[in-house]
């Protein structure tokens, strides 16, 4: 995890951010490695390197409710899935990191496409 980084303060608000971990639950609660600032009804895809574990939510989407600064529930059901874990010294190919990014959000919110900072 050593070589990951995530602006905190980036130019287009909301952002990616660093996955910190992801339970086994439903619905799965997510803790990024910092504030996300990121607001309920937001939807995010996750990106997971098979190196974290549960690869079988990699790609996946869902809208979030936030529960916290650093955390938040997505409405994917993890309990079948592989343990989430970052890895202590990952494979000399493998820098990639688990993210989540915003995708989109609930058309009945729309607050977050307005908050770019340029």
């Amino acid at each position: 995890m050593s070589t990951c980084y995530a602006n905190p303060n980036p130019p287009f608000q909301p952002a990616m951010r660093l996955i910190a971990s992801i339970t086994n639950a439903n619905p799965a609660t997510v803790t990024t490695t910092f504030d996300h600032d990121y607001e309920s009804g937001l939807i995010v895809r996750l990106n997971i390197p098979l190196a974290c574990g549960m690869f079988q939510v990699d790609k996946l989407t869902g809208v979030i409710t936030v529960t916290g600064a650093t955390t938040f529930t997505i409405n994917i059901d993890t309990t079948s899935f592989d343990a989430f874990s970052i890895p202590v010294a990952p494979a000399w190919n493998d820098n990639t990191c688990a993210t989540v990014v915003p995708v989109g959000e609930s058309n009945d919110i729309l607050r977050l496409a307005t908050r770019n900072v340029l």
